[in-house]
């Protein structure tokens, strides 16, 4: 049987304006590190200048961080005298900034110095860096194909500079460098329970690196 003449026209015509409204896309490269997070963070840490001990990257209040700390000589070996060891019980370690309990709790054993996540979008990066701000210097490394966006520029700048992030960009062959300086001074945060935790698992971090 054969069809209609119209029929058959029409569906021509649809089938070139369906294939006149197919435009070629070209295929975005995904963007990746240049190099292992721990080895660009190390990077980092001797760009910002910070001094301490660079841990493997970790997970600390649900991101992936790599933490530099200072050992504090004198509250490690009070600790040590006493027995007592890091303590990463979160609840019990919220009992310490209990008012009844001021000067009946370990001492911290140990400075945050900063804390530097690696990420391959600033969104990601500020995300995870952006609550240790709060309590010292933080800073984010990202690569460098990302700081050429205007995503970057009237996005990510205004807001690391609003939160005090340092930003610091890897270039392809895994070198690094300054792309935005935080504040050279921090005023004294208020000790909370998570700010305690988090000194605790960062201590026993720092003694089995030492190890």
């Amino acid at each position: 049987m054969s069809r209609p003449a119209g029929n058959t026209a029409a569906g021509n015509t649809a089938a070139v304006h369906k294939n006149a409204n197919a435009l070629p896309t070209r295929a975005v490269p995904a963007i990746e590190l240049p190099a292992p997070a721990d080895q660009l963070a190390a990077q980092a840490v001797e760009r910002l200048g910070w001094k301490g001990v660079v841990l493997p990257q970790l997970t600390l209040l649900g991101r992936k961080v790599v933490v530099v700390a200072e050992l504090l000589p004198d509250a490690h070996a009070e600790r040590l005298c006493f027995g007592c060891g890091p303590v990463v019980d979160r609840t019990t370690v919220a009992t310490w900034v209990w008012p009844e309990l001021a000067g009946r709790v370990p001492p911290p054993a140990i400075r945050i110095v900063g804390v530097v996540a690696v990420a391959k979008h600033w969104r990601t990066g500020l995300a995870s860096a952006v609550p240790f701000a709060l309590h010292g210097d933080a800073a984010v490394v990202l690569p460098s194909s990302v700081a050429l966006t205007d995503d970057y520029l009237t996005n990510c700048l205004p807001r690391a500079r609003r939160y005090g992030v340092s930003v610091v960009t890897a270039d392809p062959d895994g070198s690094v460098s300054m792309d935005l300086a935080g504040p050279q001074e921090h005023l004294p945060a208020e000790q909370t329970a998570v700010s305690r935790w988090v000194n605790e698992v960062v201590y026993e971090q720092v003694l089995a690196t030492a190890s």
